[in-house]
């Protein structure tokens, strides 16, 4: 249905004749009318929330990052600059305590001040039991945090809240204790489970805080005005950001759009200007302007839910699932976009936290495919069990055409390697997100993507009681592992730890790794400084300009 709709505006946009932003007519031009500051963008995926403590997918923090700010936000180069800080935070000898001064011109879309207790305010929520935030582990790295996370009554909640380490010195100085130093957490600071905040706003929306465009409120570049669920967001600028007089945009259309078909001819009607591409779509456009490439530290992966079904709990079992898939061909029939099969869980490119690449440290630790290996190791499996046959069980993706074509890939590979019939179950995006976190399903293919560089963004998932080990998958020689890793002052000994750990991940075979990911996009020529970042978000648009 959302497909028809767009493919209808696209070809109206041709019949008529009317130009975007991007392709603004000379008298637009010349007369430099505010039009010519918009562009539209094709997106895939509708966000699920646009609340930064309960946001859990790449649409949300994309989003959340064009519409807040945290303290510090990343350059083209990765790299954190003050965001709502003022500078640099000063930072202790030990490593152990932050002070940020926040910028005195800081504001809320409404005018209000950001202080301070924005801050501790979005972190303290964030750790709150009750908020139900996938994200609060990585708020725990803050003095204290985890005893907000694991306290049972209200009166508990509020007597811990009241002991962890983040103050308001005053109304423009924040002070962060740390648990344990964290080399990278500057660059932390800038994604948007550490976003501020405001506690008034967030009450009066109770419930329905973050689920549509007045009841979210930011201080980053760019405020929301309409969502349309399932079809469109859009922004205008935020002229009381700090740094409005940098931003050059003055609208920019997301069409929710998961037909890459559709995508494209949206792109070629000048319905949108930067759209995803792949496959057969890239010989179009090969050797042309628009093309745009981005190496992401993003992942592909087989989760099994060892809980609900047994049979997912045998390693043989798990291990014949993910050897039984030739990966090379499925990136080579389904993706051709220079993504590239997985040697293990932790992405090409990901630092190992030792001035090295993770990847060259560890070499290839998930075993290659292999047919005949993986039909052994089934038939193993099902004696262990006691059983003659597995039970027939959903893999469920997204209902995106590229996860639909993945899903028909892994489960004719599996009938033709295994003689196993598995049943493909797309789904919407929010609906697959909702029951990965409820732990409702057989097998889920999902993406995950870096919200820091280091490894332990992709290996802490896995530990047990970890919010994100959605698998029930326990290893206690692999938990202490990651534990050691968090205190272990030696880089060199910590990046050997974090290599065991993904021994053992892939050894067991908690999770099937399928590819590491690449993104191909056509980007209107004439729109320059659009980021496109290897982690945290898909896009950052705040010094995107249309020349």
């Amino acid at each position: 249905m959302i497909a028809k709709k767009w493919l209808t505006t696209a070809v109206a946009v041709t019949m008529v004749g009317s130009v975007t932003a991007g392709c603004s007519n000379n008298d637009e031009a010349k007369s430099g009318s505010n039009k010519a500051q918009e562009i539209k963008i094709n997106f895939s995926a509708e966000p699920p929330v646009l609340d930064s403590s309960k946001g859990t997918s790449n649409a949300a923090f994309t989003v959340l990052n064009a519409l807040n700010e945290g303290l510090y936000r990343n350059d083209k180069n990765g790299l954190p600059v003050p965001g709502l800080a003022k500078d640099k935070p000063k930072v202790s000898e030990d490593g152990l305590t932050y002070t940020i001064e926040i910028r005195d011109d800081a504001k809320w879309t409404d005018g209000k001040p950001v202080t301070a207790n924005d801050f501790v305010y979005s972190f303290k929520r964030t750790l709150d039991p009750a908020t139900q935030a996938q994200y609060s582990f990585m708020v725990a790295w803050i003095k204290g945090g985890d005893a907000v996370m694991k306290a049972k009554t209200p009166e508990e909640v509020k007597a811990k809240q009241d002991a962890v380490g983040v103050k308001a010195i005053n109304e423009k100085t924040l002070e962060i204790k740390l648990e344990k130093p964290v080399a990278f957490f500057t660059e932390l600071l800038g994604f948007p489970v550490f976003f501020p905040q405001r506690e008034d706003f967030v009450q009066a929306q109770g419930e329905k805080y973050g689920a549509d465009a007045d009841k979210i409120i930011g201080a980053g570049p760019y405020t929301l005005t309409k969502w349309d669920h399932g079809q469109t967001l859009e922004f205008v600028k935020n002229d009381k950001y700090w740094d409005a007089a940098n931003v050059k945009l003055e609208k920019v259309t997301l069409n929710i759009v998961d037909n890459q078909n559709t995508g494209l001819n949206l792109y070629e009607t000048n319905a949108a200007d930067l759209t995803e591409i792949k496959g057969d779509q890239l010989k179009l456009y090969e050797g042309k302007p628009d093309i745009r490439n981005k190496s992401e530290l993003t992942n592909s992966y087989i989760m099994f839910q060892q809980k609900k079904q047994p049979a997912l709990a045998n390693a043989k079992i798990r291990q014949a699932l993910g050897m039984a898939i030739d990966k090379q061909a499925y990136v080579d029939t389904i993706l051709m976009n220079g993504s590239v099969p997985s040697t293990g869980l932790v992405p090409n490119g990901t630092k190992d936290g030792n001035g090295n690449e993770f990847r060259k440290t560890a070499g290839d630790t998930q075993p290659k495919f292999d047919a005949a290996k993986a039909k052994e190791l089934f038939q193993e499996g099902l004696k262990e069990l006691g059983l003659t046959a597995l039970p027939s069980m959903k893999l469920t993706a997204d209902d995106t055409e590229t996860a639909k074509k993945s899903l028909e890939f892994i489960v004719s590979q599996w009938k033709a390697n295994l003689g196993y019939d598995a049943i493909a179950e797309p789904l919407p995006h929010k609906l697959r997100v909702e029951k990965g976190s409820k732990h409702d399903f057989d097998m889920v293919l999902s993406l995950w993507g870096a919200d820091y560089n280091d490894p332990v963004s992709f290996l802490g998932m896995w530990e047990t009681g970890s919010e994100f080990n959605e698998i029930d998958w326990s290893n206690k020689e692999y938990d202490a592992l990651m534990k050691s890793s968090t205190m272990e002052v030696d880089t060199a000994k910590r990046a050997k730890d974090l290599v065991e750990a993904e021994k053992i991940l892939m050894n067991d075979m908690a999770v099937a790794p399928i590819y590491f990911r690449s993104r191909v996009y056509l980007v209107r020529p004439g729109i320059e400084n659009i980021i496109l970042p290897s982690f945290g978000m898909e896009w950052d648009l705040k010094w995107t300009e249309v020349k």
